[in-house]
């Protein structure tokens, strides 16, 4: 672990919360990654636990005011910013994101932030109901949107009592997590890729409409990802609410004949193409001018299939390498690998829906990946990580073929 991270400058911004107990670990286990860390305190960080503890585990003094005559008088945030490669703020309190993604910089902390050109990632901490409330989840869009890290957080005990999402991820994971997007920077890069993601919306009428489900969360954690990693990357999403993430071109369709219109339009070029959209299996053979009245005990409607975009992706002679999902209620390895044949697949990634916590409009995911002649296992993780640890996979595959 000595080296995952040597050379690497963190400034850690440790925020007021439970969880800041927990930097103080963190701060060693980035040095013992080989990184040089020197850390920033918000007010309420030092109620929790005193700087001396930081400075003895860092080597450094702790700042903690932008109002210190001494290190202010060269212009010392300035300085810290210019000397950081990497910010990392953990915890990262409600209070603490909703600072950044408003670009407060009423403290040194807010301040550094924004004068640093060196990438920022945040550890959330905080209870389960404050990650939930649509403020937070605001703020995290866009942070996202501006290409900011967000690592976890976890599930699990909380000091307050509560049982659920918002636990800070432990130090070993913060750090292999560092270590990951450190050594992706440039995976993709030169690469183009186009993601699908979302739903369709097949309409019946102008109130009504088939489809199915899904909240896009993965497929635009894909994009990010893959922006993230250096790639040139396309988004065609159905109608979802999710900010765009940073260095992503979108696309808005919202049935399935507009999404393969959209998808083969940028096609051309294309070294990736992953169709994470759950595109509806069938559409009306004709939509209602006017809304159909409720009239009986029944409605027979006539349904046609939509066009198989993965499939004729995967048909073309020029075709990228191309990745398929599977959602799937039982027999996934069956049904995965069925599809990856049947389709010319590269690889296929797939999991079981319904299950508690998981896949639809979930935070967190899982994933059996297939291949012709082997597969990986992705465990539960926030779907970002999943997203990250899937472009890993499909990078090495990637490599394989053009070895």
């Amino acid at each position: 672990m000595s080296d995952l991270l040597h050379g690497e400058r963190v400034l850690l911004g440790v925020s007021g919360g439970i969880a800041a107990y927990k930097a103080a670990d963190l701060v060693r286990r980035l040095r013992e990654a080989g990184a040089e860390v020197r850390v920033v305190m918000t007010e309420g960080a030092q109620r929790f636990v005193a700087p001396l503890t930081f400075q003895a585990l860092s080597g450094h003094p702790v700042r903690s005011s932008l109002w210190d005559e001494h290190a202010e008088a060269a212009m010392g945030h300035i300085e810290l910013a210019r000397w950081a490669t990497r910010v990392l703020v953990a915890p990262a309190s409600a209070d603490a994101l909703a600072r950044l993604a408003h670009g407060l910089a009423g403290d040194l902390l807010g301040t550094l932030c924004l004068a640093t050109d060196a990438p920022l990632a945040v550890a959330p901490a905080m209870n389960r109901r404050m990650w939930a409330h649509p403020a937070t989840q605001a703020n995290l869009a866009t942070l996202r949107a501006r290409g900011v890290a967000v690592l976890g957080p976890a599930e699990g005990d909380q000091a307050c009592g509560e049982v659920g999402a918002g636990r800070m991820l432990e130090p070993t994971q913060i750090v292999a997590a560092l270590a990951m997007l450190r050594a992706d920077a440039t995976r993709l890069a030169g690469r183009r890729v186009l993601i699908t993601a979302g739903p369709t919306c097949e309409d019946i009428d102008p109130v009504r409409y088939i489809g199915n489900r899904s909240s896009g969360k993965m497929g635009f954690a894909l994009a990010e990802a893959a922006a993230a990693m250096g790639a040139e990357t396309t988004l065609v999403a159905g109608p979802v609410a999710l900010a765009t993430p940073a260095g992503v071109s979108r696309v808005d369709v919202r049935s399935a004949a507009q999404m393969r219109e959209a998808v083969l339009a940028a096609l051309p070029g294309q070294d990736l193409f992953i169709a994470a959209a759950a595109v509806a299996d069938y559409a009306p053979a004709q939509a209602a001018a006017d809304k159909i009245k409720k009239t009986g005990e029944s409605l027979t409607l006539a349904l046609v299939r939509t066009p198989d975009i993965l499939a004729e992706v995967a048909a073309r002679a020029d075709r990228p390498f191309t990745v398929g999902f599977a959602a799937e209620t039982r027999e996934v390895e069956a049904y995965a690998r069925d599809k990856l044949v049947r389709k010319r697949l590269d690889m296929i990634a797939a999991n079981r829906v319904g299950l508690p916590g998981l896949g639809f409009e979930a935070d967190d995911n899982a994933l059996s990946v297939y291949w012709a002649d082997g597969g990986a296992e992705i465990g539960v993780a926030p779907k970002p990580l999943v997203a990250r640890r899937l472009l890993q996979l499909i990078a090495d595959r990637m490599e394989h073929r053009a070895a």
